[in-house]
């Protein structure tokens, strides 16, 4: 029974997300319905000194990352700068590999710390320009970009500043860059094999002589090639993103050694605050390399931003502040789930998966599925079993950069199921439904799950991080 009541709250909130319903309104009320069908008494304390502190203490470290990738997102928009990234990569890729292109778009500004749901924004327009010149079918286009911006540049290459490669450094002491060669390998894996189903779908489509369609919904109005930034200005931001995270990476450690304290200025006796900088470097990290690129926009193209600043910069902050809500959100859930009786036996099954490696990437996965959110399902594995994967990596003799990079990967797996805010969002804004274009995400999707089993497969023979 107690097992019943945590698959009936998942459910429920599952249900809830498909719908469409606020995450941050039905998740506390799917984590509060399960305690009180377990123990009434409990749903208060549960509420206000679990749900509430696992919320908080989420958005006290991750929030600032959110803030600023949406405003370094929105100033990249607001520049002109998308536009030239997009219109430089159609002329060196080619109309013709009008999917290529995209997905080289998608992955460039995923990888400079461009959102994800910003890089939907941003590259839809061109997309359905470049689909109908080409004739492809509009119902691929969800896909390609899914491919572009929801998988190896998400989590997979090492250094990008997206939060699904973050959150593992705060539980396993690591850095943005870990496993590099791992990451790489399953970036390239994904990346392959992407574009193969991709174009296999495109050629049967035209063998059966489908075209873009008719009487479809949201169409933008044809891109015109406007005067555009040269496109090495415009990618200079996104460049110093990754280069100023590299430097502040390895700088950190070094300037604020294991930790670092100090005694607030405030009337009576203060405690002293002390941080210990290892598990908060790689977030300082991405938090000032988000900055220099800011900075760098602002210098680049000043006019044409602050011209609109104080409506982007707002729609921004919006944008950030609901996306870090509904994940807090999530990761108040699991962490109440995981306190239930129920959560025991789905965290015994897992743990009786003898590999360490494969015990995790089960665990992130089936987390992420269940939630909706690689980063929301991320969390909640980590925040109850990060002890424990640990401990079995290094019995094992496993490094702790290899648990980062398999459960960043992990997490971007199944975490793309009908329920996920990232697609519900991208068949929002291209006008298409699940029943037309969801079967390509979720192909995308499997690929990307595979790819993890990939990287575990490559260091079990090799040894290779």
């Amino acid at each position: 029974m107690a097992f019943l009541i945590v698959l009936a709250a998942l459910c429920f909130l599952m249900f809830a997300a498909y719908r469409g319903y606020s995450v941050i309104l039905f998740a506390p009320l799917a984590a509060l319905g399960a305690v009180l069908l377990t123990e009434p008494a409990l749903v208060a304390p549960m509420f206000t000194g679990l749900f509430m502190e696992k919320m908080v203490g989420f958005l006290r470290l991750y929030f600032p990352v959110f803030m600023l990738g949406a405003l370094f997102g929105k100033l990249i928009e607001l520049s002109g700068f998308s536009k030239a990234i997009v219109a430089a990569t159609i002329g060196l890729v080619g109309r013709s590999r009008a999917m290529l292109s995209i997905v080289l778009v998608c992955a460039l500004l995923t990888y400079g710390g461009v959102s994800l749901f910003v890089v939907v924004f941003a590259v839809y327009p061109f997309a359905a320009e470049l689909f109908r010149a080409s004739d492809i079918p509009k119902r691929l286009i969800p896909g390609t970009i899914a491919l572009g911006a929801f998988t190896f540049t998400m989590d997979s290459l090492p250094g990008t500043p997206q939060i699904q490669n973050i959150i593992p450094t705060a539980f396993f002491g690591t850095t943005g860059w870990a496993a590099p060669w791992l990451g790489t390998i399953g970036a390239v894996f994904i990346l392959v094999v992407g574009l193969s189903y991709l174009e296999w779908r495109r050629r049967k489509a035209a063998a059966a002589g489908e075209g873009y369609g008719t009487d479809l919904v949201n169409e933008p109005a044809p891109f015109e090639h406007g005067k555009l930034a040269h496109p090495l200005l415009a990618v200079l931001p996104l460049v110093l993103v990754g280069v100023a995270n590299k430097v502040f990476t390895d700088a950190i450690p070094h300037l604020y050694g294991a930790s670092s304290s100090f005694v607030p200025a405030v009337v009576g006796t203060a405690k002293p605050v002390v941080q210990e900088t290892a598990k908060i470097a790689a977030i300082w990290a991405v938090e000032g390399a988000l900055l220099v690129g800011i900075l760098c926009v602002l210098a680049a193209a000043w006019k044409p931003v602050i011209a609109r600043f104080a409506e982007g910069s707002k729609a921004a902050v919006g944008g950030a502040l609901l996306a870090s809500m509904n994940t807090a959100s999530e990761y108040g859930f699991g962490a109440v789930i995981a306190a239930l009786p129920g959560f025991k036996l789905v965290a015994d099954g897992l743990r009786a998966i003898p590999h360490p490696l494969v015990n995790e990437a089960v665990s992130v996965t089936a987390l992420a599925g269940i939630t909706g959110s690689a980063s929301g399902g991320m969390s909640i594995a980590l925040g109850a079993m990060a002890d424990t994967f640990i401990h079995n990596a290094q019995a094992a003799g496993i490094p702790m950069e290899v648990l980062h990079r398999v459960a960043a990967m992990a997490s971007g797996g199944m975490d793309t199921l009908p329920h996920n805010g990232a697609v519900i969002t991208l068949l929002a804004v291209t006008g298409l439904t699940h029943r037309q274009s969801y079967k390509d995400i979720f192909a995308i999707t499997v690929v990307k799950t595979l790819a993890v089993g990939v990287v575990i497969a490559v260091y079990a023979m090799t040894g290779l991080v």
